[in-house]
């Protein structure tokens, strides 16, 4: 029988054998001691012992949640869910934790990210020198502004913004209003200073 042990990250490992010393009140090898176990833990952190896990590399099928219909249904799941481990024990050990991949970035959020930076480094040229005489006006441009002089898209506008601060050796200066409204500009900037960046910073000042 597989024994397992879970540690305050949630990360559970399946062992080969106890190792001596360790604590034992954090291992289990049944449901029921399983169900000892947690039996005091607040239900969200059952739900996050699951999500911990869930969509890993072995555990694909089994999807995110945002509550158990009861204690013992959350037992039960990750009872079922942990045996998928018990098969690779004939290793040192097996954590939930190795099999996750690396730690919750969003392949979309990397895409969008990526195609918003390839559409402003192919934008005309005459656009983006409207984009940047926009952002040398004394109050800057809005997101707003920029996007309805020239219909890109807001991933496309903040990816052009990030790579005339990075690349282009301007420092951009972003703000948001009370209205929560996203303003760039950009700042002057002195000579001999050094690489430019965007930089976050209260509301913009009026003219």
């Amino acid at each position: 029988m597989s024994t397992f042990t879970i540690d305050p990250d949630n990360n559970i490992t399946a062992l080969v054998e106890v190792p001596a010393g360790a604590d034992r009140s954090t291992t289990f090898s049944s449901e029921k001691e399983l169900a000892k176990l947690i039996a005091d833990w607040p239900i969200s952190r059952l739900i996050d012992a699951w999500n911990s896990f869930a969509g890993a590399a072995r555990f694909a099928d089994l999807k995110p949640i945002k509550k158990f219909t009861s204690r013992k249904v959350a037992v039960a799941r990750i009872w079922d869910a942990v045996q998928r481990l018990s098969g690779d024990v004939a290793e040192p050990a097996t954590s939930v934790a190795a099999a996750r991949a690396k730690p919750k970035k969003s392949p979309a959020k990397g895409q969008r990210r990526a195609r918003a930076q390839k559409g402003a480094t192919e934008a005309p040229a005459n656009k983006k020198a409207d984009v940047v005489a926009m952002m040398k006006r004394a109050k800057g441009a809005t997101l707003a502004e920029i996007t309805e002089a020239t219909d890109w898209q807001k991933h496309t506008v903040r990816g052009f913004v990030s790579i005339l601060g990075s690349k282009g050796g301007q420092k951009i200066e972003s703000a948001k209003n009370a209205a929560g409204e996203r303003s760039y500009r950009i700042a002057e900037v002195a000579s001999g200073a050094g690489r430019g960046g965007v930089v976050a910073f209260g509301p913009l000042a009026s003219a």
